[in-house]
């Protein structure tokens, strides 16, 4: 055993070839052209309008998430208000930073100039690892927090120097102030880690410390979603039921590999298989078991496919890192088909993903056939009419009494709504409500409003709360998403049934 262990150290120990910064370069500008072109187009995503309106309101937390993804959206709106472009510029940067240290894991596993760039594109062809960069959302900021942890573990494996871990723990304070899915990732590594080793990991003094250090950020945070209920906990049982339209558990780990992409869905196989059996990356091994965990772990849940996409950069490297071995190693007739299915794939790849890219002018776009095709297109469709929305809602608000707009207040009935009004209407607009999401926890209606006028809703419900309920505009955009710009019943309220504090509880929703 003794032994065993002794040539794991020497194997990690092994001089590491050089960064391949041209081609490694060459990708990740390629990705940032594409990352550009896509962030500069449409308009707002209803998250990020989202983002927009908590900065505007800063707390510890949020009904939904922690507060570094608003304060950002802050910042970037304050250096150019009202650019959407700018406002991503975080996620891409992000993004092409991801790129670079795939390629930095894949030279932690032994690969060299070849393997590191197949490694970096695979992770710049995968239409979900690279389009995610173009919006500014939890999931392109968490995705490449959780790359630079792993890449640092791993770093970590060969070198032994314990700063690095310190550094992790930093970036997990962060990332925990974004979503709360990393601790399942330590979570992971450390069982992984105790069944495969570095068993060691798990006892480093900076490793707890580090830990320690990420709870202790983390207790502002903490206290805010106890003192209302944990809503961020009940959120997970929510998109449990939501993962279920999109095949459920069956469809888990098919509709994983599908989104990361034609060239690096084989690589994470090849690298998941190479870390099980190739002895150069057994010192490694722990972190493809701790893929598998995690994938189990959120299939059985019911989280979100890509919830785990942040360890994909891992299992792609050891991919790549695999795949180039062969190609060293097979004769030149089998080398020369490898390699044409491996530029095949990523041929293929690079044209979905510019296939995916949002190139139509607007005017050109397609509405939605169904609901699912807007969902499945949620990121295209939840770009658009947002300006008409908040257009309506002015003018419905214009045409009141005089006396009653002095008095008025605006009700949204989604949180994308609520953030769209806030951010396109609100010099123009009185104070803005919903019980959606977050917002809900922004505050309630005051009970001695003139009048109330909703944005959407369901008419009976509507009427149980007032005495007085009339429509006086209608919300029917060419491009939107239903039930927010689509659809969308604008209505004049008054004379509250119930008081808001008894009422706002129920109306409350995640």
């Amino acid at each position: 055993m003794t032994d065993v262990v002794d040539r794991a150290r020497e194997t990690v120990s092994t001089p590491r070839p050089p960064l391949a910064v041209k081609p490694v370069a060459l990708v990740a500008t390629l990705a940032a052209a594409v990352l550009l072109f896509s962030a500069s187009r449409y308009g707002y995503f209803g998250d990020e309008l989202y983002f927009l309106a908590a900065g505007r309101r800063p707390s510890w937390g949020y009904a939904d998430q922690g507060p570094v993804l608003p304060l950002l959206a802050r910042l970037m709106d304050t250096l150019a208000p009202g650019s959407y472009l700018v406002l991503r510029l975080p996620a891409v940067a992000l993004t092409v930073a991801a790129i670079v240290v795939c390629a930095m894991l894949t030279r932690e596993f032994g690969g060299g100039a070849m393997a590191q760039a197949l490694a970096a594109a695979g992770y710049a062809t995968s239409p979900f690892l690279l389009l995610q960069g173009a919006l500014l959302t939890t999931n392109a900021v968490d995705t490449v927090l959780w790359v630079i942890i792993s890449w640092l573990v791993a770093r970590w494996v060969r070198t032994r120097d314990d700063r690095l871990l310190v550094v992790a723990a930093v970036i997990t304070a962060i990332d925990i102030q974004v979503k709360w899915l990393v601790p399942f990732l330590w979570i992971a590594l450390a069982v992984a880690a105790v069944l495969c080793g570095p068993r060691g990991l798990v006892l480093r003094p900076a490793l707890w410390a580090g830990g320690a250090l990420a709870v202790l950020l983390t207790v502002p945070e903490l206290l805010w979603q106890h003192h209302r209920g944990w809503p961020e906990i009940l959120m997970t049982q929510l998109i449990g039921g939501e993962q279920g339209l999109l095949g459920g558990r069956l469809m888990f780990v098919p509709m994983t590999l599908e989104l990361a992409g034609w060239l690096a869905g084989p690589l994470l196989i090849c690298g998941l298989v190479a870390f099980l059996f190739r002895k150069p990356l057994r010192p490694y091994r722990f972190l493809g078991v701790a893929w598998i965990l995690l994938e189990l772990v959120f299939m059985i849940t019911g989280g979100r496919i890509y919830y785990s996409a942040g360890l994909d950069a891992v299992a792609i490297a050891a991919g790549a890192v695999a795949v180039t071995a062969v190609l060293a190693l097979e004769p030149t007739v089998w080398r020369r088909l490898v390699s044409l299915s491996v530029v095949g794939l990523g041929v293929w790849a690079a044209a979905y993903v510019l296939r995916s890219t949002p190139w139509l002018p607007a005017d050109r776009v397609q509405p939605p056939r169904s609901d699912a095709e807007a969902a499945i297109a949620i990121s295209v469709y939840g770009k658009f009419g947002w300006p008409e929305l908040a257009a309506a809602v002015v003018d419905a608000y214009r045409e009141l009494p005089e006396a009653e707009r002095a008095g008025a207040v605006i009700i949204a009935d989604t949180y994308w709504q609520a953030s769209a009004l806030d951010q396109l209407g609100r010099d123009r607009l009185p104070p803005i409500y919903s019980p959606s999401r977050g917002w809900g926890y922004f505050g309630a209606p005051p009970d001695d409003a003139t009048v109330y006028l909703m944005v959407g809703g369901y008419e009976a419900v509507l009427r149980n709360q007032f005495h007085e309920v009339d429509p006086v505009g209608r919300v029917d955009t060419r491009l939107g998403f239903p039930g927010n710009t689509q659809q969308v019943t604008l209505w004049r309220c008054t004379a509250p049934r119930h008081s808001w504090d008894e009422m706002w509880p129920i109306w409350m929703h995640l």
